[in-house]
C-alpha cells in the first residue's frame, strides 16, 4: 500500500482532477498537479503545480521523481506520457487501457472483440469508406475518432453524400460512421477495479443530455432492477477486458430495452458527481484508493439524487442594452436545503463551459427530481431536460 504522507501526483488540472486533490488531501496525501493552464482549476488547491506540457519530459522526470504514484483525470492525455512514466512509478489507470479509449474505432473495436453489445459501426479513413458504406448504417452519426466529447465532432448524416460533406468539415479526420438509434433514455456506471481484480460499482445514472452536453444525472436510474444489474456487469466485463485499475465509467444507450455500450471513459466521470453527496465513498476517493492500493471504499447510496450540470451560460445576461457578463445568484439555490452546490473555480465562463454542478439528495426520488428542477429553473435554465 502507498501510504499517506506519500505523494501522488495528477495529470490535468480541470474539475474531476480538482476532486480528486479534494478527496487525496482528506485521506492525508500531498498532491502534485502537471497542467499546461496557469489557471488550473484543481492546481489552484493542489501542493504544488508543474505548469507544462504533457510531453515536456523534464517535467515529466519532476513529477515521477517527487510522486509515489500517477493518475489521470482525462482520456486524451497522450498514453505516451503514461507510458513513459510508468517506467518510474506506478501510474493507474494504465497506458494501454487508456489508449483503448483514447481512440473510438480502437473502443468499437474492443467492444467488438469482448463481444459486448455496441451498436453499427464503421471505420472511416477516407470518402471511399463512406460510399461503401452499409446502407444499415444510415441514418447514421459521423463521430471523429479523437477528441471529441460534449458533442464536439459530431455529425448527424441521412445518406453517404451528407457523410462526405461532414468528413470534409471535419477535415479528413478519421472517423467512425455509428447507426443512428432511437433511444429509449441514455444510463451509465462509474466503478473501480482494484488491482487482485475487485470491483464496486456506484448506482446506474439516468442521464438526460441538453445540446450535446450532460444536463441532468437521476439516481437511481428510473429502470428496472434487473437492467440495472446488467449494467454493472458490462462495465465489469469491460474493466477485466482492459486490465484496468482505477475508477471508470460507462455509458449505455437503452434502445428497446436493451443496452448498448456507447463509449468508456478512464477516469471519474461528469455523471458520477453524485457520488461525492450521496454515497458513503466518492468516485474520487476510489480513484485514490485504488492508485495507492488501498481496499476499495462502499459504494452504497445513502439517498437518492439528482445533479445538474452548471454551464457557461448561466454567467451571461441578455438585456435591452446588451449582452453583459455577470456572476449567478447563488441564493437561490442555496435556498433549497437539500441542495449541495459545487463551483469549480474555473478562471472564465464561457458558453457550454462546465462551471459546476448542483446535486439534490432526497429519501424519495421522484421528490428529488421535482426539487431539483424546481433549482434549476430557479438559477435560469428553462428548456426541458
Amino acid at each position: 500500500m502507498i501510504l499517506p504522507p506519500a505523494i501522488l501526483g495528477m495529470l490535468g488540472g480541470g474539475q474531476l482532477g480538482r476532486f480528486f486533490v479534494a478527496a487525496a488531501h482528506e485521506m492525508g496525501y500531498p498532491v502534485w498537479v502537471l497542467d499546461p493552464d496557469p489557471h488550473s482549476p484543481a492546481a489552484l488547491i493542489a501542493d504544488r503545480h508543474l505548469l507544462a506540457a504533457y510531453e515536456d519530459f523534464a517535467a515529466l522526470d519532476e513529477l515521477a521523481q517527487g510522486c509515489a504514484a500517477i493518475s489521470t483525470e482525462f482520456e486524451n492525455v497522450p498514453a505516451g506520457t503514461l507510458d513513459y512514466l510508468d517506467k518510474f512509478v506506478v501510474v493507474r489507470p494504465s497506458a494501454a487501457a487508456v489508449s483503448v479509449c483514447q481512440n473510438r474505432i480502437t473502443e468499437k473495436t474492443f467492444l467488438r472483440d469482448q463481444a459486448l453489445p455496441h451498436a453499427a459501426f464503421a471505420a472511416v479513413h477516407s470518402e471511399q469508406d463512406l460510399r461503401e458504406a452499409a446502407a444499415g448504417l444510415f441514418p447514421g452519426i459521423l463521430k471523429v475518432a479523437r477528441f471529441g466529447y460534449d458533442g464536439k465532432g459530431q455529425a448527424l448524416v441521412a445518406n453517404p453524400e451528407q457523410a462526405i460533406a461532414a468528413f470534409q468539415q471535419f477535415k479528413g479526420e478519421t472517423c467512425v460512421l455509428e447507426q443512428r438509434l432511437a433511444l429509449d433514455y441514455e444510463v451509465s456506471v462509474v466503478l473501480a477495479r482494484d488491482e487482485s481484480g475487485i470491483v464496486t460499482s456506484f448506482p446506474a445514472a439516468e442521464n438526460c443530455h441538453r445540446k450535446g452536453i450532460l444536463d441532468v444525472s437521476l439516481v437511481p436510474a428510473r429502470a428496472s432492477t434487473e437492467l440495472r444489474a446488467e449494467a454493472a456487469a458490462l462495465a465489469a466485463r469491460i474493466a477485466e477486458g482492459l486490465g484496468y485499475i482505477g475508477t471508470l465509467a460507462v455509458e449505455f444507450f437503452v434502445v428497446r430495452g436493451e443496452l448498448l455500450i456507447n463509449e468508456m471513459a478512464p477516469r471519474p466521470h461528469n455523471s458520477g458527481h453524485y457520488t461525492l453527496d450521496a454515497c458513503l465513498t466518492s468516485q474520487y476517493e476510489q480513484q485514490v484508493r485504488a492508485l495507492c492500493s488501498l481496499p476499495l471504499g462502499e459504494t452504497q447510496a445513502h439517498s437518492a439524487a439528482v445533479m445538474v450540470n452548471l454551464l457557461g451560460d448561466l454567467w451571461y445576461e441578455t438585456t435591452p442594452a446588451g449582452h453583459h457578463y455577470r456572476e449567478p445568484d447563488w441564493s437561490k439555490l442555496y435556498a433549497f436545503p437539500t441542495l449541495k452546490l459545487h463551483l469549480y473555480g474555473k478562471h472564465h465562463a464561457r458558453p457550454g463551459r462546465k462551471m459546476g454542478h448542483f446535486t439534490v439528495l432526497d429519501g424519495d426520488p421522484e421528490r428529488a427530481r421535482r426539487v431539483a428542477m424546481a433549482a434549476r429553473a430557479a438559477i435560469g435554465i428553462v428548456d426541458a431536460p
